[in-house]
């Protein structure tokens, strides 16, 4: 027998900073940026019971994210539950496959399934706009992954315009260390005051990373990770790092690079999305 309270594989994917530029530092600490974002078709994968209790449980192959109790997944339940009086509750599943402190968006995609998996099978009828004002709260990132679709970004994040990179294949290595976000804006080394350019400036021009000179400089892992791939092909740090992702025109060329990784490194081949998986997977209900 079915049970129609079970919603099963909910996409949480990641994401890439094709470019990453920061322009200034706001009075309230935050940081003005630009950048552009892609997704790609790598995931975590959520499930949701919706319960008639206003409990909320989560379950993951990750004992460390059950045990934060920030955890942006049952942060985004409980915003969604308080902003609509909704008094059901959900028990969550979450299948953790994004690295954690990665750069590649893995909390901020978990918490943007999250809202947009419980707006619909809670029934709270919210528009993507107020469910982005509701992410925005939780993290700059958060909105651009429940948009769904790749997308250009101002201010500290929110401010979005679609766009269409290409969709290229990467190979996408994960340095065996975490990098903090909180720590590389808080630095004061770090690169605030790359001029602001238009989008077609922008799109035309090299593309680049103002976190990736700092990281690398303070994070060896992640210097080494970057000087081996970038031999085999165009190779940027992704966000505030550590991953690091190299861009190829077709799947088997990334394969064969993965292949011949060092022991001492992983990571994985995804290809480039404008469409993100979350979209896709919603519009298919």
């Amino acid at each position: 027998m079915t049970d129609t309270n079970l919603s099963l594989g909910w996409p949480a994917p990641a994401k890439l900073n094709l470019f990453l530029h920061i322009n200034n530092q706001r009075d309230d600490g935050y940081h003005e940026l630009q950048t552009l974002f892609q997704f790609v078709d790598y995931c975590d994968y959520l499930d949701f019971k919706v319960t008639q209790s206003s409990e909320l449980t989560l379950h993951s192959n990750m004992s460390k994210v059950v045990a934060d109790c920030d955890n942006l997944i049952l942060l985004a339940a409980k915003s969604l539950q308080k902003f609509c009086n909704c008094e059901k509750g959900a028990e969550i599943w979450l299948d953790k496959r994004l690295p954690m402190g990665g750069g590649i968006g893995g909390g901020s995609s978990d918490a943007a399934t999250t809202l947009v998996a419980l707006n619909a099978l809670w029934n709270t009828q919210l528009s993507k706009t107020q469910l982005m004002v509701m992410g925005l709260e939780l993290g700059a990132d958060v909105p651009v992954f429940i948009n769904g679709l790749s997308a250009f970004a101002e201010g500290v994040g929110e401010k979005l315009v679609p766009v269409s990179p290409t969709e290229y294949w990467y190979l996408i290595l994960i340095p065996y260390v975490h990098v903090s976000t909180a720590a590389v804006f808080q630095d004061p080394q770090l690169t605030r005051n790359t001029p602001k350019l238009d989008l077609d400036s922008l799109m035309s021009a090299p593309w680049k990373n103002d976190c990736q000179n700092f990281v690398v400089k303070r994070y060896p892992q992640v210097a080494n990770t970057l000087g081996w791939l970038i031999e085999y092909a165009p190779s940027r740090m992704t966000g505030t790092g550590a991953c690091i992702f190299g861009q190829f025109e077709l799947e088997h060329q990334a394969l064969e690079v993965l292949a011949k990784l060092p022991k001492d490194m992983r990571g994985f081949v995804a290809k480039g999305t404008n469409i993100s998986p979350l979209e896709s997977h919603l519009t298919r209900l």
